[in-house]
């Protein structure tokens, strides 16, 4: 296992670093290498208020990537070395890859989404794939990509509306409608997104330690749905025996 890759998941998501942990052993270095990927790739937006050498970090990681798929070397790097091997090994799609990564240039300006469909598309290429990455990492077939990705959309939109306040603080306006009666419908599509990813649950059995992250998914999003000004507020959370619950519940009996 990278322990780079886990210290660094541990120390920046500590949700995910409890779900992994709660999946196979056998698993669970691949999946620390793919989470902690996403995070440097989110992260490389932030890394600098010039716009130009944000660009530039995103597209390091798009063409390290991509040579990965190419067959290159891996590169000498705590995150890309051990990710860069993870892609050779598990012949990872580079259109899905790349996707994730260019989505984050939005993070990059501070212009709104075009429209409702343009975030989400953001949703479908960050969350959505992320989740079915790590579906394809745990043995899944290409019928499960529909509710992976379905799923990964409901858990980045459940994650997204936790980071509403922060986007705000950094000059970022990070939702097409802000009205609370907009994001309780927007909360509401999330949940219908995870409906739809339930009902393929039988296409997701081989792949069910990807979505153990998905367990948090259900009970923000109808806070939201319910009482939508606690995204405004930064109070969308729940609480941690409630999230270590839910994580037990996915990791033992599936259910997510």
């Amino acid at each position: 296992m990278s322990t780079a890759c886990a210290a660094l998941v541990e120390r920046a998501d500590p949700a995910r670093f409890a779900a992994v942990m709660a999946a196979p052993r056998g698993l669970r270095a691949d999946l620390f290498t793919l989470y902690a990927f996403n995070l440097e790739v989110a992260r490389a937006p932030w890394a600098s208020a010039e716009p130009l050498v944000a660009e530039m970090r995103l597209q390091w990681w798009r063409d390290a990537a991509e040579a990965a798929g190419r067959g290159a070397p891996p590169p000498a790097h705590e995150v890309m070395g051990p990710m860069a091997r993870l892609i050779a090994a598990r012949c990872l799609p580079g259109d899905v890859l790349d996707a994730l990564i260019a989505a984050r240039r939005w993070d990059i300006y501070r212009e709104p989404f075009e429209d409702q469909a343009a975030f989400d598309a953001y949703l479908d290429a960050t969350g959505g794939g992320l989740i079915w990455l790590a579906a394809l990492i745990c043995g899944a077939g290409s019928e499960a990509e529909a509710p992976a990705r379905a799923a990964g959309r409901a858990a980045g939109l459940a994650a997204y509306l936790q980071a509403v306040p922060e986007l705000e603080a950094r000059g970022r306006i990070p939702l097409v409608d802000g009205r609370e009666a907009a994001v309780a419908g927007l909360a509401r599509r999330g949940l219908d997104s995870l409906a739809m990813a339930r009902k393929g649950r039988a296409a997701l059995r081989q792949a069910a330690p990807a979505l153990i992250p998905v367990c948090h998914a259900e009970p923000l999003l109808r806070r939201a749905a319910r009482d939508p000004g606690r995204v405004a507020a930064g109070a969308l959370q729940i609480s941690e025996f409630t999230l270590r619950w839910r994580l037990l519940q996915a990791g033992i009996a599936g259910r997510w």
